[in-house]
């Protein structure tokens, strides 16, 4: 079987662009099948695996949460803390007009569209993180510092047990 073809997405070439030492990391998408799929595709922790999620706020203005693979978004923690009245999910043909990335293969990395990036702080300790790199079936393994070096996200506590 022939090895397939690193894409080259507007992520790759942001990293790129940065000087972000990552690596690549292929796997079979399944539809619907989340971090958990891509954790065990791979043979990593799903806790290292980092959901890209696209929220809005009341006034419809979008944001990017990063959060473990294994844990869920509070987003009325959230709201709270950036002072919204209420956030939640973007559809997907809205999350998709945003960031130009198809929804499960989304990236905060070369998005269309500037957005504030919100990032669960416990994600800064890990020694090495998975995160997508602009399309489905293919994450980006890269140094939590690189990432916030780059997005320079605020970090935030509105992670829950899943």
């Amino acid at each position: 079987m022939a090895k397939e073809k690193t894409p080259v997405t507007a992520a790759v070439r942001m990293l790129r662009a940065e000087k972000v030492d990552f690596t690549d990391h292929l796997y079979a998408y399944q539809e619907k099948g989340g971090t958990s799929n891509s954790s065990r595709e791979l043979g990593v922790d799903e806790h290292a695996v980092i959901k890209t999620l696209v929220m809005e706020d009341e006034n419809r203005q979008p944001l990017i949460v990063l959060m473990h693979g294994d844990r869920q978004v509070s987003t009325r923690e959230l709201a709270r803390i950036i002072a919204a009245k209420h956030v939640s999910p973007c559809s997907p043909d809205i999350a998709q007009k945003h960031t130009g990335y198809m929804v499960g293969g989304t990236s905060p990395f070369g998005t269309r569209r500037q957005m504030p990036v919100y990032m669960e702080k416990t994600i800064a300790g890990l020694p090495k993180i998975y995160i997508n790199g602009g399309k489905r079936g293919y994450l980006v393994g890269i140094e939590p510092g690189e990432l916030i070096r780059v997005l320079k996200p605020s970090l935030v506590a509105v992670g829950t047990e899943s």
